[in-house]
């Protein structure tokens, strides 16, 4: 066993995604680039190159390894394609497009909490 998967942070992370749902889903798509990935998949299936290009400062290998655990947690779906060179694009799941209205709702909830701060 890690450090990091007996840790007392990591049990109580587990304990707290487990008697509350909300958590559970806040914690499947916190990070820096997750919802910025579902953004960009919102309305169309992209390769790979298309949405490096589309999110400013993302490295490959970050953008990798979000692709990676949006998949395994069936954010994403990843269809490669028999062709030389190789095509590979993503797609929102039908759970990952389940997460767009929430998308809407921070949008909207985040240009409120702007305009709230500009008056203070």
């Amino acid at each position: 066993m890690s450090i990091k998967e007996s840790s007392t942070n990591n049990e109580n992370r587990k304990t707290m995604e487990s008697c509350c749902s909300e958590i559970y889903a806040v914690n499947l798509i916190s990070g820096r680039w997750i919802l910025s990935i579902c953004y960009q998949l919102k309305r169309e299936r992209l390769r790979f190159v298309e949405l490096k290009n589309r999110i400013p400062n993302i490295s490959e290998r970050m953008l990798t390894l979000q692709l990676k655990k949006m998949e395994q947690e069936n954010l994403v779906i990843k269809t490669v394609y028999a062709e030389v060179p190789p095509r590979v694009e993503y797609e929102l799941s039908e759970i990952g497009k389940k997460l767009l209205p929430v998308l809407s709702q921070l949008e909207l909830w985040g240009k409120e909490h702007k305009e709230s701060k500009k008056k203070d």
